[in-house]
């Protein structure tokens, strides 16, 4: 993994030549996200939300950080999403007593050769569950920073490049606060969205002990086969980047997080890296939606998401108990829709 795949130096450049999209590419996104939500959904009922944010994620190369109460399927659905890509996996339980090098990998003598020889570490693959991101102090955190930005590993001085795709899907539970650590505002940034995972509804939940009734341990999810390989990938995210979106609605998504630093309930905007991902996301969600094109409806289905976790309210809305999300809906609705 010292080198980047000859995939990414070649059949990038071939597919970008694409331009304009034409409907062969559209069909075959719509087909491939289509398998993949086949899949996930032979085990998770429900949550169809999320899954389609997880897709968008995948499809534009973001982290997502899943966010919700034990038991409602954070873990188990990323397990799926990776099981349905052809492409290397790895999953790491964060504690508190876990190093940056349990990581990152770290050098090794060699008492044969009478060299050091690095020991490649569970960041070294392609989609990297961190279950309970929130356990791992500061330092172990900040091991993940370059790796999540820039797809690269720094040791003792060598730098290693991560193969295509590099995805880390975390979760978190925000109930528990013993034993865990908030996230460096830095850290959070590097998450495309934070999804938050909501109860079933009663109809899904009847649906779910239906489907389990006789399958104690959830037998069925090794019916969740890979349908997806790295280059059916790597050409649907190359259909994403030439998905059409209106100068009018890059406007649109300036003007949104433009807000986000003149409001005065937050204390903390989003950066200009929100902006970019809103807009990555929003021709992302149109793809899956069989759309060559951007629409305001996309933008504001995932501009929630990408906001949430990046903007900080001001004490008096903490003490007030409004929600990060209150106040993104409020500004959107504040915004002038195009047209």
């Amino acid at each position: 993994m010292e080198n980047e795949t000859p995939l990414e130096d070649t059949t990038e450049k071939e597919l970008l030549q694409t331009e304009p999209l034409v409907n062969e590419a559209l069909q075959h996104l719509e087909n491939i996200t289509g398998k993949i939500r086949r899949e996930v959904q032979k085990v998770v009922i429900g949550q169809d939300d999320m899954i389609d944010l997880v897709l968008v994620g995948l499809l534009t190369g973001g982290h997502i950080l899943l966010e919700g109460v034990p038991g409602i399927a954070k873990t188990l659905t990323a397990k799926l999403m990776a099981q349905t890509l052809s492409v290397g996996f790895s999953r790491i339980q964060f504690t508190p007593d876990l190093m940056p090098t349990d990581l990152t990998g770290t050098n090794v003598y060699n008492l044969k050769s009478s060299e050091f020889v690095f020991n490649k570490g569970p960041l070294f693959s392609n989609i990297i569950l961190i279950d309970e991101v929130n356990r791992a102090p500061a330092k172990t955190q900040a091991a993940l920073f370059e790796v999540m930005e820039e797809k690269q590993i720094t040791v003792d001085g060598h730098t290693y490049k991560m193969e295509f795709p590099f995805i880390v899907l975390a979760t978190q539970n925000p109930i528990e606060q013993e034993g865990t650590y908030r996230l460096p505002e830095a850290q959070l940034d590097r998450f495309l969205f934070r999804i938050k995972m909501q109860y079933p509804t009663l109809e899904q939940e009847k649906d779910i002990l239906r489907r389990f009734r006789e399958d104690f341990n959830m037998e069925i999810a090794k019916e969740v086969f890979p349908v997806v390989t790295r280059e059916e990938l790597q050409s649907c995210q190359v259909t994403v980047r030439n998905i059409h979106i209106k100068d009018e609605l890059l406007e649109y998504i300036a003007q949104i997080v433009h807000q986000t630093r003149n409001t005065g309930d937050l204390f903390l905007g989003a950066s200009p890296r929100a902006s970019l991902a809103i807009m990555k996301a929003s021709k992302a969600y149109a793809g899956i939606n069989g759309r060559d094109f951007v629409t305001p409806d996309d933008i504001q289905a995932v501009a929630t998401q990408v906001l949430n976790h990046r903007i900080i309210l001001t004490p008096e809305r903490e003490m007030e108990n409004m929600q990060a999300e209150d106040v993104i809906k409020q500004i959107i609705k504040g915004i002038e829709v195009p047209r």
